[in-house]
């Protein structure tokens, strides 16, 4: 008698079982994809901003670049002329020792 009861009790408690799990799995599942919803939103709003960002950074690269270039040149103008007058007074040494 308590085997013919399990056998028609225990069928229905594993199926309500598996409808109350498929029906979590679905609210989990919805609630998964609005998460990821809002975190697309989130990542293109962020790309977004950078994007707008990317013509600010591209002139600042720029500006030091130009900057660069302009104290590399002052830089070797002041390098040459220091080569020049050292180099002058080293050939003037020379002479003056071969002249001796």
């Amino acid at each position: 008698m308590f085997y013919e009861f399990l056998q028609m009790f225990l069928p229905i408690i594993i199926y309500l079982l598996l409808i109350a799990v498929l029906i979590i799995a679905i609210i989990i599942g919805i609630k998964c994809v609005t998460l990821l919803n809002n975190v697309n939103h989130l990542t293109e709003s962020i790309s977004d901003k950078v994007d707008s960002l990317n013509g600010l950074f591209r002139a600042i690269d720029f500006a030091t670049d130009k900057v660069s270039e302009v104290t590399t040149k002052i830089v070797d103008t002041i390098v040459s002329g220091v080569s020049k007058v050292v180099h002058r007074k080293s050939k003037k040494e020379k002479e003056e020792e071969e002249d001796l």
